[in-house]
């Protein structure tokens, strides 16, 4: 994020995981870490970002709007604004950053740019993972969805979707199965699995898998293409 003018200092220390290096052509993932203050401005141009919230507490400013971040909040911005991240500390705030072209924006609700984990219904994807729509076209998203899905411990059928997808691990342990290789993966983990892309996410720890998925274009997580026997 730049540095912003009018004594604010950029606090924003900026990882990028997923991009066109990673063989990922319309969606960008970075992870952005936020020291106590408040970061320089970030205007987006022909763009859309999804936010969302793994640790920490803040506050997202677009124009004269300020939402409240905790833990478990999607966050949408758009094309032709600019936003800045507060943080009030003591914490680092700890923003997963999916940026998406814009092709189908619609109006954003400023009373809806924000949707929280805890106020979303669970939705079933299948007997051993659940998912919860965050951002997706009940906020006006109409080319991506934004989902935290659920993942029990065990192995799923190698299958693929029709969309393009990064997914970035959340909390849980386990492997990756892509593309005839096995990776290991944990909380801070990302991934690009592209269309069609014979693929499982296995969790090999006793508890549920929580992970963040953003895919382009917009849909049903719980969707597959194929599933392999």
């Amino acid at each position: 994020m730049s540095r912003a003018g009018g004594g604010a200092i950029d606090n924003a220390d900026v990882t990028v995981t997923i991009d066109r290096e990673h063989g990922s052509e319309r969606l960008a993932q970075r992870v952005v870490r936020c020291a106590p203050g408040r970061s320089g401005p970030r205007r987006l141009d022909a763009t859309q970002e999804l936010l969302y919230i793994t640790s920490g507490r803040g506050t997202l400013c677009v124009g004269d709007e300020r939402h409240p971040l905790e833990p478990g909040t999607g966050a949408y911005v758009v094309s032709g604004e600019e936003y800045e991240l507060e943080n009030q500390g003591p914490e680092e705030l700890v923003v997963v950053v999916v940026e998406a072209p814009l092709e189908n924006g619609a109006p954003i609700d400023p009373n809806r740019r924000t949707v929280r984990y805890a106020d979303q219904p669970t939705l079933e994807a299948g007997a051993d993972r659940e998912f919860r729509y965050l951002v997706n076209q009940d906020v006006g998203c109409l080319d991506v969805t934004q989902f935290v899905g659920l993942i029990r411990p065990g192995r799923a059928p190698m299958h693929g979707h029709s969309y393009d997808e990064i997914v970035y691990i959340i909390d849980g342990d386990g492997i990756l199965h892509l593309g005839g290789r096995e990776t290991v993966i944990g909380p801070g983990s990302a991934m690009h699995l592209p269309p069609f892309a014979e693929h499982c996410l296995e969790n090999t720890g006793r508890g549920s898998m929580r992970v963040l998925g953003v895919f382009h274009p917009s849909g049903d997580p719980a969707s597959r293409a194929y599933e392999s026997e």
